[in-house]
């Protein structure tokens, strides 16, 4: 639960101005909505400033979707626990960019309707939003991550990781990150901003998305718990030669990292 954050994580450090602050007041006793609009208010402090209001889940009405309730009212339906907690951190830092997702499914939605199926479309940004990680890279590492070439992306490469950004974006993956385990993979996405700044992120990222380009599925697979200093075992001889997580494409012929 969000008792065990480990707020220094890492992976957490974009996430930790905001989250911290949210998670003393959800663990004081406040409901969950109020303090992540509590939280938020700082950012966004006059009214309708947000884009999102997070209100209790059973706001939502029966058999209405998720995002075109979002879309249509301007609030956020947040569940007790991790995921809607990662979820809502998500809006507040990434407004521009979960706004434009939240568009993208509403016209979805407007075209096919509700389905038992969503669609290539939908699925490319549900995955997005739950599982995605934006790296800015030089291009021989990203090429090497594209290829699942784990020698050079972890090896012969390792120093470019010093000239790269990785922030997570998903909040499943974030969730599941609270207890880490090797095998976690996300689906990066590469991002070019201005800056590694968050709010630059955003802005590059809100005016990148569109319903093609993520139907075409542009993510690369990258175990997080791999990337150097962001995890101790990492550094242990052997730590990459584990071919049930660091699975090597069929096109790539790569000797074992030692």
């Amino acid at each position: 639960m969000i008792a065990t954050i480990n707020w220094r994580a890492p992976w957490l450090s974009p996430w930790r101005t905001l989250g911290e602050p949210a998670a003393h007041l959800v663990l004081a006793g406040m409901p969950q909505p109020e303090a992540l609009n509590n939280v938020a208010q700082a950012l966004w402090p006059a009214p309708g400033q947000a884009p999102v209001r997070f209100v209790p889940q059973s706001d939502l009405p029966p058999g209405m979707a998720y995002e075109q309730y979002i879309f249509d009212s301007g609030g956020c339906p947040t569940r007790k626990g991790l995921h809607d907690f990662f979820n809502a951190l998500a809006w507040m830092n990434f407004p521009l960019t979960k706004r434009r997702l939240n568009q993208l499914h509403a016209a979805q939605i407007a075209q096919t309707g509700i389905a038992p199926v969503r669609g290539p479309t939908r699925d490319a940004l549900t995955l997005f939003d739950e599982n995605a990680a934006l790296l800015r890279a030089p291009d021989a590492l990203w090429d090497a991550l594209v290829d699942k070439d784990w020698c050079r992306v972890f090896g012969e490469l390792r120093p470019l990781w010093q000239q790269s950004q990785l922030t997570l974006f998903g909040h499943a993956l974030l969730e599941k990150l609270v207890v880490p385990r090797k095998s976690m993979s996300a689906h990066v996405y590469r991002v070019h901003p201005a800056t590694d700044e968050i709010a630059d992120v955003d802005t590059w990222l809100a005016a990148d998305l569109s319903a093609d380009k993520l139907a075409s599925k542009p993510f690369a697979h990258l175990p997080v718990l791999g990337v150097p200093l962001w995890w101790l075992g990492n550094e242990v001889p052997g730590f990459y030669d584990d071919p049930s997580v660091f699975r090597v494409a069929r096109r790539t012929l790569a000797a074992p990292l030692k």
